[in-house]
C-alpha cells in the first residue's frame, strides 16, 4: 500500500478507546478433561530451563518451537519479517519452525488431539478451532505467568501493564482451578461498511446515517451500474452475521448480544434481532449481487478494488489485505451501520470494535515457555509497532504506534472510532465460543441475503441452534457479563 496520508493522529485516544471494548467477558468452565484425543499428549518431555532477569519464563535456550500463524488479511510478514526475527535474536539457539495456513482447524486440531502440537498458534478465519473446546480440554497453556513478566523492552512494567485496559480480561476463563488467561487477543479492530471514498467524491455519495438514507444510496449506486452492497458467501458469510449483529446492537444496545452468547431462551427472537434481520434481508432482495454466494472474500473485494461493488461490510484488516489491488483511484474509507429505526438506543455514530485475533500456546506441546515467550515478543513495543506499520492495523499494546502516518483506511476507521466516542461496543462472543451456534448464523445470514430468506425464518432457525447448544452436556457453556 503506498497511497499514505501524512496525518497524524492521537494514537493514544485511539489505543484508550480499546479500553471500551473487550472487558465484559468472564467466561465459565470446568477443565473437564486433560485432552480431547488423550492418550501419548500426556508423555510428551517439555523443554524447560532455569528463570533469571533475562529468562523470566524459564525457557530452555537451546530448544527448537514451532509456530502457526493464520494466513489472512493480516498476512505473515509480521510474523517472518518482525516476531521471529526479534524471537531469535534473543535466543539464537533455539530453531523457530514457522508454517502459515488458511485452514487452522483442519491443520492443527489433529495435533493438538495427538500431542503433536505446535508451541504458538494463531486461530483464526473462516476454519478457526472451537477455542472454547481448546479451554475445556486443558491445550491451551495457562498466561498467567506471562503477564506477570517483564516487558520485553518497557523498562519497569510487566507485560499487563503495557497492554490496553481489557485485553487480559478478554482472554481470561473461569475454571475449576481459578480465573487464568489464555489466549492474547493481539490485533484491535475498527468494524464497519468500507467504501471507496475517490468513487464517492466523484458521484457527490455521502455516508447515510439513517436507513432511509441508506436505501436512497443504494438506488443511486444501482443507477449508475455498479453493485450496491456484497459480501462472500463462500467463505466470509460472518461479516453479514457480525453486520446484522451490529445492527441489532444498536437497536437494543449490546445487551441484545450479551443475550445471545448467554443461550438465554428467546434471545435470537428479540425485536431487535428481527428489526436488523428485516432491514438486511430487504438490502440482500434488492441491492446484492447473488454471484456473490458462491465467491470467496478475496473475490468480492476484488469487485470493490474495481468499483464493480461499492459497500463491503468488514474489519479494519481489509486495506491490508487488499494491497496489491489497490490502485490510484481507489482510497478505502469506513462508515458506521446507519440507523435502522428512529428509536435505535445507541446513535448513529455507535460502532463495534473489539480486540481480536487469539493467538495461544499450547500446554500440550514440546516447547509451551517457548510459545509463551514469542507471544512475550509479540508483545513488545518493538514489534507491535512494527505490526501497525505492515498490517495497517493496531495491537493491544498501549501507545506502541504513537505518532505514526497511517493509510487512508485505517485514518477514517480512527475518525469513525473518535465520532463514536462511548458509544463503542464489544459485539459478541458466541463465534469463538461455541462452532456450532457460529456455523448456524454464517449459513442463516447466507440464507437470508441470498436464498429470499426472511427475518423470522432466521431468527427461528438461529433460536433452534441456539438452544441446542444450550442442551447440549457435552459442550462447555461460558458466560458473559
Amino acid at each position: 500500500m503506498s497511497d499514505i496520508t501524512n496525518s497524524e493522529l492521537d494514537r493514544r485516544t485511539l489505543l484508550r478507546r480499546a479500553a471500551a471494548v473487550g472487558i465484559a467477558a468472564t467466561p465459565a468452565v470446568g477443565m473437564l478433561s486433560a485432552c480431547v484425543g488423550g492418550g501419548e499428549d500426556d508423555k510428551t518431555e517439555q523443554a524447560t530451563g532455569t528463570k533469571s532477569a533475562e529468562n523470566p519464563l524459564g525457557i530452555d535456550p537451546k530448544a527448537p518451537i514451532e509456530i502457526v500463524i493464520f494466513d489472512g488479511g493480516l498476512g505473515t510478514k509480521y510474523a517472518t519479517d518482525v516476531d521471529t526475527p526479534m524471537y531469535s535474536k534473543k535466543w539464537p539457539e533455539s530453531k523457530v519452525t514457522y508454517s502459515a495456513t488458511q485452514q487452522i482447524a483442519t491443520t492443527i486440531k489433529p495435533r493438538l488431539n495427538s500431542g503433536d502440537s505446535p508451541d504458538m498458534i494463531n486461530n483464526s478465519g473462516s476454519d478457526l478451532m472451537d477455542f472454547g473446546a481448546i479451554v475445556k480440554a486443558g491445550q491451551a497453556a495457562d498466561l498467567t505467568d506471562l503477564f506477570a513478566a517483564p516487558s520485553f523492552d518497557i523498562e519497569g512494567k510487566t507485560v499487563a501493564e503495557t497492554l490496553v485496559p481489557g485485553a487480559v480480561e478478554q482472554g481470561t476463563y473461569d475454571t475449576d482451578s481459578g480465573r487464568k488467561p489464555f489466549a492474547v487477543n493481539y490485533s484491535f479492530t475498527v468494524f464497519g461498511l468500507y467504501y471507496n471514498k475517490k468513487l464517492f467524491d466523484k458521484n457527490g455519495w455521502t455516508a447515510p446515517t439513517t436507513w432511509a438514507d441508506f436505501t436512497a444510496l443504494c438506488d443511486k449506486i444501482k443507477a449508475a451500474g455498479i453493485t450496491p452492497f456484497g459480501y462472500a458467501g463462500a467463505n466470509a458469510s460472518y461479516y453479514m452475521v457480525r453486520a446484522i449483529l451490529t445492527s441489532a446492537g444498536k437497536i437494543g444496545t449490546e445487551q441484545v448480544l450479551k443475550d445471545i452468547d448467554n443461550l438465554k431462551p428467546g434471545a435470537w427472537q428479540a425485536p431487535a434481532i428481527k428489526q436488523a434481520a428485516e432491514a438486511w434481508g430487504q438490502i440482500g432482495a434488492k441491492y446484492i449481487n447473488k454471484s456473490f454466494l458462491g465467491l470467496k472474500h478475496t473475490e468480492v473485494q476484488l469487485q470493490q478494488n474495481q468499483d464493480k461493488l461499492a459497500i463491503y461490510p468488514c474489519g479494519s484488516w481489509l486495506e491490508n489485505e487488499q494491497a496489491a489491488s489497490i490502485t490510484p483511484n481507489f482510497e478505502y474509507a469506513v462508515m458506521p451501520y446507519p440507523s435502522v429505526t428512529g428509536s435505535d438506543q445507541l446513535p448513529a455514530t455507535a460502532i463495534n470494535a473489539a480486540a481480536g485475533e487469539v493467538y495461544f500456546a499450547s500446554a500440550k506441546g514440546k516447547n509451551p515457555q517457548g510459545g509463551k515467550e514469542y507471544l512475550r515478543v509479540m508483545l513488545s513495543k518493538a514489534a507491535a509497532l512494527e505490526f501497525t506499520k505492515l498490517t495497517k492495523s493496531l495491537t493491544v499494546v498501549a501507545g506502541a504506534a504513537d505518532g505514526l502516518t497511517i493509510s487512508p483506511g485505517l485514518t477514517s476507521a480512527n475518525d469513525m472510532l473518535s465520532k463514536a466516542g462511548k458509544d463503542v461496543f464489544m459485539g459478541y462472543l458466541f463465534d469463538t465460543w461455541y462452532k456450532k451456534l457460529d456455523d448456524a448464523s454464517r449459513e442463516a445470514a447466507n440464507t437470508l441475503m441470498f436464498n429470499g430468506g426472511d427475518a423470522q425464518k432466521f431468527c427461528d432457525a438461529m433460536e433452534k441452534a441456539s438452544q441446542e447448544v444450550a442442551k447440549d452436556s457435552s459442550i462447555a457453556k461460558f458466560t458473559r457479563v
